[in-house]
């Protein structure tokens, strides 16, 4: 049987990427360079395109490519990396966290000046700029 192979445009197409970016994850070191045609193009295989899938799927979670790498090495070396990955995913879950916090400390600040602009309506103001954001509580 034999072992599909695809070249750079027909695999970024199947994958909803854009060459360049297969091209930069080669250059990055979570994609093997791939072998050639006596042309000169990138002929890619079904674990290329298996690899590329995990990528994506891991920086959907918020992965590093730094730290997808590794996970890639881990498996590349024969070793489970799920500890590893659990480690990551805390760590990002905690970042998520934070960045919730912050998102509804921006709602908040924003709802209050949405009402204090619709109560004195948008005249001009005593700010050099805008007395809304000026006079606002953000940093």
């Amino acid at each position: 049987m034999a072992v599909e192979e695809l070249k750079i445009g027909q695999l970024a197409k199947r994958l909803g990427l854009n060459p360049r970016t297969i091209r930069f994850y080669e250059n990055a070191g979570v994609l093997p360079e791939p072998e050639r045609t006596a042309g000169g193009y990138r002929i890619y295989t079904a674990e290329d395109e298996e690899r590329l899938r995990f990528i994506k799927a891991a920086q959907r979670l918020g992965l590093k490519l730094g730290e997808i790498k590794e996970v890639l090495a881990f498996r590349d070396r024969e070793q489970r990396p799920c500890s590893y990955v659990a480690e990551l995913i805390n760590v990002r879950l905690a970042e998520v966290d934070e960045r919730m916090r912050d998102l509804r400390t921006l709602e908040r600040e924003l709802t209050t000046l949405q009402h204090r602009i619709r109560e004195e309506g948008t005249g001009p103001g005593d700010g050099r700029f805008c007395h809304f954001i000026e006079s606002s509580t953000a940093d």
